[in-house]
């Protein structure tokens, strides 16, 4: 089946240029890349229709801001039944898409892939890498306590996109919950009856261009995020939400000292560990701070992915 790429960006050119020639580096390419820019300026390289690359580029310049709101408008401008989702800051193996695709088919449409994230090198002094995901062979059903899904690495059928809905507009990058929308729909969609694999071959490199300063706000915006999607399914009458809610900050509050002794050694994320323990901090105070801001203003607003 034909594929579409969907890869969105903001004001990062020279990212989404690495991130754009690895992928058409790749052994198999996709039937078109989707580009989703929200930058302050068109990129040339791609907003010139004189285009010349090795497959069909769409590039859809918007004014509008938000991750979430950027992929959904890369699934409506798609035309193909496979779809694809990386983002700007990474570079992906040869092998990255054949994997994807392989997996997603043999799934039937009962399945959305994801696979591994690994550290790029440091760029840059004391460089970090935000997410990393790591895991074996696994499929995931139903109801699980860890969030298996990392969204710029992922493939599904649009079918499922269209039955689950797509991202919600109201988290991730770019909004006041400026995290937890990969989460958030990875359990619409294990709740949905689907299921998800995780495939170690479908390898990319998440890239370490973020200062050390960036390390302790970007988690304090994923914890509000995260506490954004917990709040957003938090029920008296099923308390799953609500023990994953408090078994997360259990294991911050139970993780955050040993930061202080340990000496970092996760590629990727070799911080001060002052750094490391207030992000533990920072995360869990987040969550808390997110759940409660959209228990406030947001529990009773309509769910618009």
């Amino acid at each position: 089946m034909k594929t579409s790429l969907i890869i969105c960006s903001r004001d990062r050119p020279g990212l989404l240029s690495d991130a754009i020639d690895s992928i058409l580096a790749g052994q198999v390419l996709p039937d078109e890349l989707v580009i989703v820019d929200q930058s302050e300026a068109q990129d040339p390289r791609f907003s010139d229709p004189a285009q010349d690359e090795p497959c069909e580029v769409r590039y859809s310049y918007v004014a509008f801001r938000g991750l979430s709101r950027a992929r959904n408008e890369g699934v409506r401008t798609a035309r193909f039944p496979i779809l694809l989702f990386t983002d700007d800051d990474v570079l992906v193996s040869r092998g990255w898409l054949s994997s994807l695709v392989r997996a997603v088919e043999r799934g039937g449409g009962r399945t959305v892939v994801t696979g591994h994230v690994l550290p790029g090198a440091e760029e840059g002094h004391s460089g970090f890498v935000p997410t990393l995901k790591r895991c074996g062979p696994a499929v995931y059903e139903g109801r699980v306590r860890v969030d298996p899904l990392v969204t710029f690495n992922m493939a599904l059928y649009r079918e499922t996109w269209d039955r689950v809905g797509g991202f919600d507009v109201r988290l991730g990058p770019g909004t006041r919950f400026p995290g937890g929308e990969d989460n958030e729909f990875a359990f619409r969609i294990l709740e949905s009856g689907y299921q998800i694999e995780c495939v170690p071959e479908a390898v990319l490199f998440h890239r370490a261009w973020r200062r050390a300063s960036d390390y302790v706000p970007l988690r304090w915006g994923y914890g509000r995020g995260q506490g954004g999607f917990f709040a957003k399914h938090l029920s008296l009458r099923d308390p799953f939400i609500l023990r994953r809610l408090a078994g997360s900050l259990i294991r911050l509050a139970l993780r955050a000292p040993g930061r202080l002794i340990t000496h970092p050694s996760n590629p990727g994320r070799r911080l001060p560990r002052r750094s490391l323990f207030w992000g533990d901090i920072a995360l869990a105070l987040g969550t808390v701070h997110g759940t409660l801001d959209w228990l406030l203003t947001e529990r009773r607003k309509r769910s618009t992915p």
